[in-house]
């Protein structure tokens, strides 16, 4: 089963937040009453204080996306999240980054995209060098995640 990150968050505030601390807060100020002070019987101890000031704080990001995890050859890997090839590791050499994305309807369909040229630099912060990059590799229409035209596009 896959869960979003912001079905994941309301998953969490129901059952810790919103129901203890924030509810009787709210109702509190609304009587006109003070909230509870450290020592009260209701005052809320502290890692519902932090997990309350957490969930406020990603309240202003409501992207959808899916969290970023998979399981690759027995192991977790961050999928979406382009990293160097390190020495030792297979393309090492040949590609300069790597990155694992989901290819396909299961969970555990993870594929890894190398790309790259080892020997060249990303030059971002040279207009010139940029356009010309860009029209080469067609950046204006990458295609799919599963190909190394569209994360070379992306790092440009």
């Amino acid at each position: 089963m896959r869960v979003t990150r912001r079905q994941l968050r309301n998953i969490i505030r129901e059952a810790i937040i919103e129901e203890s601390l924030w509810d009787n807060i709210r109702k509190k100020r609304a009587r006109g009453e003070k909230p509870a002070k450290k020592g009260d019987k209701d005052y809320p101890d502290e890692k519902a204080w932090k997990a309350a000031q957490e969930a406020d704080e990603y309240d202003e990001y409501d992207e959808v996306d899916e969290l970023n995890e998979a399981e690759y050859d027995g192991r977790k890997v961050k999928v979406n999240k382009p990293t160097a090839i390190r020495k030792g590791q297979t393309g090492y050499g040949k590609k300069q980054d790597k990155v694992y994305v989901k290819d396909g309807p299961k969970e555990d369909d993870v594929k890894v995209v190398r790309f790259g040229d080892p020997n060249s630099e990303i030059r971002r912060d040279n207009p010139e060098a940029k356009k010309n990059f860009r029209s080469r590799h067609n950046c204006d229409n990458p295609g799919p995640k599963t190909k190394a035209r569209y994360w070379s596009c992306k790092e440009w």
